[in-house]
């Protein structure tokens, strides 16, 4: 398709270009902007309508103007040159190497708006991933193939929960390929420096392929980014038949670069100023996770997400929960007694736990020790509720008990080291180690052959 070209540029709103009377212009087409000064800069066609078609530009749109101003219409949506070779490499939110490396030569060049996958063609996942976090693998399991967001707020320690992962996921008993597709949206130079150093000291980048957008970097840049991460997870995987484990934040960047386009179009807004097909929005991101039937390959999804105030009601958790298979909380309340990663458990749900965990998996005792935890923590901080107010000493003997369990529980299994790596067997006899502490005549959610298994009670 010949390539078109027009110097019909009528107005400039944010990061928006409106060129007239383009007749054929496509939905999602890729444009190149050649400025009156001779420079270049790239864009999308965003929608068009009656001959106006309206660009979003990669980049700043400081300089340009609508004389001079000339836009290239190249007949062909967004493509990444993709390749093996991108392992161990960083590159900016579009695509671009910005480690000093050389550039992608690549055979194939991908859409990079590909569709979610079909739910018929979907494998359902059952293997379980360890990511050496107790709070995750113990309590709110990650299963390969599984969408699985992290909720945080401002100041809280996800991005080194995001590190942590990323250096120690790895699937059990599994011969083939794992890898790490990282993308950062909207993020400081000092996050992307410590994101950076943290691949490169650990060794993790040598597995990993990072995508950062900085927050002095387009807006734009933010929209397109998860999606070109998503393309290298789907061409890893699908094509190579590796694990890939997909990191994006934060994607509440995300949104308020989606609610900035959305404000230049002067589209309608919905809930909060965000637009209406938020939803629908993050879906396409969220849906490209999964398994397929017939391919060894798989893509496993954690996005992490800042909720504005702690509220998480807020839009952008809200419509992630919908979507998504669960959710990690992190409390700000455990990260105030210093206990990283301060992951509050009783927050916090993974949908696909039962699907892998178990015998075979992990251990045949891994959900009713799992529950039983659960029950006991719940008990304590409810206790520790009713202590404020009526102190300690009305207290029974065995709610005594139930109490010193809940601060246990938070400082010996929630509270880990930010370099510590439990494997799942360490994880779950420290958990029973924990019960070990109750009356064993309570344990009503465990097996009595699992009691007398694992069980660290004292023989009489």
């Amino acid at each position: 398709m010949p390539k078109l070209t027009y110097k019909s540029v009528s107005q400039i709103s944010g990061p928006l270009l409106f060129v007239e009377n383009v007749p054929n212009a496509a939905y999602n087409e890729m444009v190149d902007i050649e400025l009156e000064n001779g420079e270049t800069r790239q864009g999308q066609v965003l929608d068009t309508r009656k001959g106006l078609a309206i660009v979003q530009i990669f980049g700043a749109t400081t300089g340009i103007g609508t004389q001079g101003t000339m836009v290239k219409f190249r007949g062909e949506t967004a493509r990444l040159p993709i390749s093996e070779d991108m392992l161990g490499r960083v590159f900016n939110g579009i695509g671009e190497p910005i480690d000093g490396g050389p550039e992608i030569i690549a055979k194939e060049r991908m859409e990079i708006t590909s569709n979610a996958i079909n739910p018929y063609s979907r494998e359902e996942p059952s293997e379980f991933i360890e990511t050496g976090i107790s709070a995750i693998d113990g309590m709110n399991t990650l299963v390969r193939g599984q969408k699985l967001p992290i909720f945080s707020g401002s100041g809280l320690p996800h991005n080194q929960l995001a590190a942590q992962i990323a250096r120690q996921a790895k699937v059990l008993d599994s011969s083939e390929n794992f890898a790490v597709v990282f993308g950062a949206m909207g993020i400081t130079s000092e996050e992307a420096n410590y994101f950076t150093n943290q691949f490169r000291e650990t060794g993790a980048l040598s597995r990993s392929v990072m995508f950062l957008n900085l927050s002095s970097d387009p807006s734009m840049e933010r929209i397109i980014l998860p999606r070109i991460a998503l393309t290298t997870a789907e061409y890893l995987a699908f094509q190579k038949g590796m694990h890939i484990l997909v990191i994006l934040t934060d994607m509440t960047n995300y949104c308020e670069a989606l609610r900035e386009i959305s404000a230049a179009r002067e589209e309608v807004p919905g809930r909060r100023g965000y637009p209406g097909y938020m939803y629908t929005d993050l879906s396409t991101i969220y849906e490209r996770a999964g398994k397929l039937k017939g391919n060894s390959g798989s893509i496993t999804q954690i996005p992490i997400l800042t909720m504005p105030g702690d509220d998480i009601t807020h839009p952008v958790p809200d419509l992630t929960g919908y979507i998504t298979e669960g959710q990690i909380v992190i409390s700000r309340d455990l990260n105030r007694k210093d206990m990283y990663p301060g992951i509050d458990v009783l927050l916090s749900l993974s949908r696909l736990m039962n699907q892998g965990i178990g015998k075979g998996r992990t251990r045949e005792d891994h959900r009713g020790l799992a529950d039983q935890l659960y029950a006991a923590y719940a008990s304590g901080k409810d206790l520790r509720s009713l202590t404020a107010i009526v102190g300690e000493e009305a207290l029974s003997q065995n709610d005594r008990k139930y109490l010193h369990f809940a601060d246990t529980f938070e400082s010996r299994y929630l509270k880990q080291g930010f370099f510590e790596d439990r494997s799942i067997e360490d994880t779950l006899n420290l958990g029973w180690e924990l019960l070990a502490d109750l009356p064993v005549q309570d344990m009503k959610r465990v097996k009595p052959d699992h009691i007398q298994k694992y069980g660290k009670w004292k023989k009489e």
